[in-house]
């Protein structure tokens, strides 16, 4: 079996923690690890990490490759997508790759699984997997894993089965969209009816055939070949595996879920439900509290105090702070078209940005200048670069720095400094084996982050 992992989704359900530079993916929400590590280690006993394909954007790769080297599974397969399309072109694209790339044959089990869920315990989620490719090896369909519903939720899409088991699953009679409360406790009264996970395991030849039936426009690029569906992934159509494929065909079975508990972590609400209680309310961070109960209080790097309030979610970031009453955090998204329609920087930055060679965080900023501590991971480098419009004064605070400055080689050592004037090439290195962290301070009449002219850069940026 293969595991194909989708992580190149950009959702802001859960902004200020999850932005577009940020995806909840790479959050480390529920525990000290990302959801997409927990991911990957949910699967470490079904299969090796060079079984395992993740689909992200071009975007994320860097992050991506940071969380799979913490867990030591480096040996995992990496591919982009070029632009956004999905996921029936992303799993597609996938199976190609996993065609041409991996060698799997016409009957190999693959199972996708989305990078951004929370699920346990594991071990019997591993069973239900099993099952599921169990199903997929002795038979033609395609399977879906169906959560067991625990209330008459409106926000998931429902699986309808029928009696026939196929395996340890049962043929589906049809899909259902989110439906509306009365329907939704309908649902659960009657008995037969999963929320729908978005997983699936299916035989390479079954989802080619699949495709080749109820998704031609899909499938006529990619049967041609992994390389030429990526670069004709543009001209696939934007639509999910559900409606393309899934809620079209008549070979497909669902296995229940059973006692797994999941949780797709998409809104606050549902973190609410992740997370351990403390005297009522759910608490991250340096937080207090007084006369308050049923809260969610999500800090990060300052103090939050509560007095007599309850049952709200507070989300605390250094740029951004979040205020909404419990079971009304869906309509986040609604703060966040406003955010876009003002094209607010918030939505697609951060006060800590991350980058190939490490990140930099804001500290300060204000007319003709601002203030970054900057971290470069052991033998990474930034681009050979100039900047038109401001001038960089460097201190290391830890670590050691190799800096460039025309033809000059430099390195400067802890409590060090040096100056870069305008206009005038120059890169960092970090020679160390340990993070090198500075503080830089830019002055100039214009700040922006696009003004970088790059001449040189080893992981394959623009270059001007």
């Amino acid at each position: 079996m293969k595991l194909i992992i989708l992580a190149g989704g950009s959702g802001t359900r859960l902004f200020p923690l999850s932005r577009s530079c940020y995806p909840k993916q790479f959050l480390k929400i529920a525990g000290q690890k990302s959801l997409l590590q927990q991911t990957v280690e949910r699967f470490a006993r079904l299969v090796k990490a060079e079984d395992i394909l993740i689909v992200t954007n071009k975007d994320y790769i860097f992050h991506v490759q940071a969380d799979l080297a913490e867990i030591g599974a480096e040996a995992a397969h990496i591919i982009t997508e070029p632009v956004a399309r999905n996921t029936a072109p992303a799993i597609a694209l996938a199976v190609a790759y996993c065609k041409d790339k991996m060698e799997c044959e016409a009957n190999e089990c693959l199972f996708v699984s989305p990078a951004d869920h929370v699920i346990n315990p594991v071990e019997d989620f591993q069973k239900v997997v099993e099952a599921a490719e169990a199903i997929c090896k002795n038979s033609d369909n395609i399977v879906t894993l169906g959560v067991n519903p625990t209330k008459p939720e409106t926000g998931y899409g429902y699986i309808h089965a029928e009696a026939e088991m196929v395996g340890e699953g049962f043929k589906v009679e049809s899909f259902k969209e989110k439906p509306d409360l009365a329907t939704a406790e309908q649902y659960l009264a009657q008995g037969g009816y999963y929320w729908n996970a978005g997983m699936f395991a299916f035989s390479v030849q079954t989802m080619e055939k699949a495709l080749k039936n109820l998704a031609s426009d899909v499938y006529d690029i990619s049967s041609l070949g992994y390389e030429h569906a990526l670069d004709r992934f543009e001209d696939m159509p934007n639509i999910s595996i559900d409606y393309a494929v899934a809620e079209k065909t008549k070979n497909i079975v669902v296995v229940p879920m059973g006692t797994v508990n999941w949780n797709d972590v998409g809104s606050f609400d549902a973190i609410d439900e992740v997370l351990q209680t403390e005297n009522g309310n759910v608490i991250s961070g340096d937080v207090i509290t007084t006369d308050s109960k049923n809260n969610m209080i999500l800090g990060s790097n300052r103090l939050v105090s509560t007095i007599g309030v309850d049952n709200l979610i507070v989300v605390d970031t250094p740029d951004v702070l979040l205020i909404s009453g419990k079971g009304k955090s869906q309509d986040v998204k609604k703060v966040v078209e406003k955010l876009k329609a003002q094209k607010r920087k918030e939505i697609s930055e951060n006060v800590t940005m991350y980058r190939p060679w490490g990140s930099y965080t804001i500290l300060a900023e204000g007319d003709g200048f601002k203030v970054k501590k900057i971290t470069v991971n052991p033998g990474a480098k930034l681009s050979l670069q100039m900047h038109y419009h401001r001038s960089e004064h460097w201190t290391v605070i830890s670590g050691t720095g190799k800096l460039t400055l025309d033809d000059k080689v430099v390195i400067f050592k802890e409590n060090e400094s040096t100056y870069i004037p305008i206009a005038v090439k120059h890169r960092l290195q970090n020679p160390g084996s340990i993070p090198l962290s500075i503080i830089e301070v830019q002055n100039g009449r214009y700040l922006g982050e696009d003004d970088i002219v790059r001449f040189d850069d080893v992981y394959g940026r623009s270059i001007d």
